[in-house]
């Protein structure tokens, strides 16, 4: 097999020629590798190796998982595996190791992927870009001059140009679903609860943050969250598992869903012309595909979901960072720390209990409002972004002249502001490589599902990927 062919499968069909002894987990790996040097010094994607040669890889001793011997890479946050050093996108946690694996690093593990590195995130992943002052800025592999998306704009690049077929992302205000759309990709957020947190965490940022991937293809997507769903000891909440396979559903017609779409965002501004007839071009395929569409959105207080994120968002920057000055006995500063961040953790060191409680109040509120909704529609549809892509300085974590809030609004009322309030409801959502502008950059497609209803999220992902599939559509920064 060569790099053009390797390109060409996703995970799951990867496995399958493992399986069947057609190729090599060694054999893979070094192709995986090979791609790395190929792209990455364009991309800056991949921000170091976990293993450098294939020789390093025990195939006997590899998990029989269903992703045997594929190779993987993992977000440089949250997710760690014992021993291997991270660095959280910043200059003050550089090379931290911790003793353990994660509850999701030790699944992937047992799924038997290969993690061949560490991708490239910002500062304690708060930023819809990927450009921390560390280890630079991440480039879109569509357009090197644009953004990626954040805060896993380092594993969104890494697989659009098929370096590996999938990686590791999490989100906390769409940082899954904004590089998904940015790169061209799938990228699901799952239900709050799904896949767990632990051990480091019950619940992260409030309850705003998921784990899961980056891929492809939807089977894949699927595939992935069948392997590392479901509760680890401990766990402060347990939601219902699912009926069946999430695989299984990617194959079930979804039968004539009720689906509401808008382009106005839940701040109530317009989305820009390219995004709009994104959405309306796609509702008529919806349409032509039997579902019922109408326009409609469900109707939540915006203002109060910023002054929400505040509290919530500085208080996780200074979490982190206190955590890791305890455990480092490192100081924090202006010098290690970015311009937005070493704020956030200034006024989340001040905030009050109160303050943390009333932005659980307001969160509250929010998904009260929302959850009528989807008691009489059955998945709601926007753009992704409101916008296509932009310059990689647009969104600059290191930008002096913004406070606490100036940075919440930015992110929040700019590419965050489809995706943010999802992460509030705790709902999934997906999205879907589905549209284009005039110029070939791609359009993600939002759909938010019912809580813990990925499966028909994922039924609805499977019959528009065979009615306009996208997997030959390739980036000009491409193995």
């Amino acid at each position: 097999m060569n790099l053009s062919e390797y390109a060409t499968f996703d995970g799951l069909g990867l496995a399958e020629l493992i399986r069947r002894k057609e190729v090599k987990p060694r054999e893979l790996v070094d192709l995986a590798l090979q791609a790395i040097q190929q792209v990455n010094p364009e991309l800056n994607a991949v921000i170091a190796s976990i293993i450098e040669s294939a020789d390093q890889v025990d195939e006997s001793s590899l998990p029989d998982g269903p992703f045997r011997g594929v190779p993987f890479l993992i977000k440089d946050l949250v997710v760690h595996a014992a021993g291997i050093p991270t660095d959280m996108g910043s200059r003050f946690t550089q090379n931290v190791e911790f003793p353990h694996d994660t509850e999701l690093m030790a699944r992937f593990k047992k799924a038997g992927l290969v993690t061949i590195g560490r991708t490239n995130t910002p500062e304690f992943g708060y930023n819809a870009n990927t450009a921390p002052v560390l280890h630079g800025p991440t480039h879109n592999p569509w357009d090197p001059s644009k953004s990626p998306g954040g805060s896993s704009g380092g594993s969104a690049a890494a697989v659009a140009s098929r370096i590996v077929p999938w990686a590791h992302a999490n989100d906390g205000g769409g940082s899954i679903r904004i590089p998904a759309s940015a790169c061209g990709l799938v990228g699901l957020k799952p239900t709050r609860g799904r896949v767990s947190l632990g051990p480091d965490f019950g619940e992260a940022l409030l309850g705003l943050a998921c784990e899961h991937v980056v891929t492809r293809t939807v089977r894949d997507c699927a595939a992935m969250l069948d392997a590392v769903h479901g509760p680890a000891p401990g766990e402060p909440y347990i939601i219902t598992p699912p009926e069946r396979p999430y695989l299984e559903e990617v194959e079930t017609a979804p039968g004539t869903l009720k689906i509401a779409f808008t382009t106005k965002g839940f701040n109530g501004l317009k989305s820009d012309p390219a995004c709009v007839k994104a959405v309306e071009d796609t509702a008529a395929k919806l349409e032509s595909l039997g579902h019922r569409i109408v326009q409609a959105a469900p109707e939540v207080n915006f203002e109060n979901m910023l002054n929400a994120s505040v509290p919530a968002w500085t208080g996780w920057v200074a979490s982190a960072v206190e955590g890791i000055r305890l455990l480092m006995d490192r100081t924090p500063s202006p010098d290690n720390l970015e311009a937005t961040t070493w704020t956030a953790y200034q006024q989340g060191t001040k905030a009050s209990a109160l303050d943390v409680l009333t932005s659980i109040a307001l969160y509250n509120q929010i998904r009260r409002e929302a959850a009528p909704f989807f008691e009489e529609h059955d998945v709601l549809m926007t753009p992704t972004m409101p916008t296509p892509l932009v310059e990689i300085a647009h969104y600059n974590a290191d930008d002096q002249s913004l406070d606490a809030r100036g940075w919440v609004d930015k992110l929040f009322n700019g590419w965050a502001h489809f995706t943010g309030v999802i992460n509030v409801t705790g709902q999934p959502a997906i999205s879907l490589p589905l549209q284009e502008t005039a110029d070939n950059q791609p359009i993600g497609i939002h759909f938010v599902g019912r809580f813990g209803d990925e499966a028909s999220l994922f039924r609805l992902a499977g019959q528009l990927e065979k009615a306009n599939p996208w997997i030959d559509r390739k980036p000009p920064i491409c193995i």
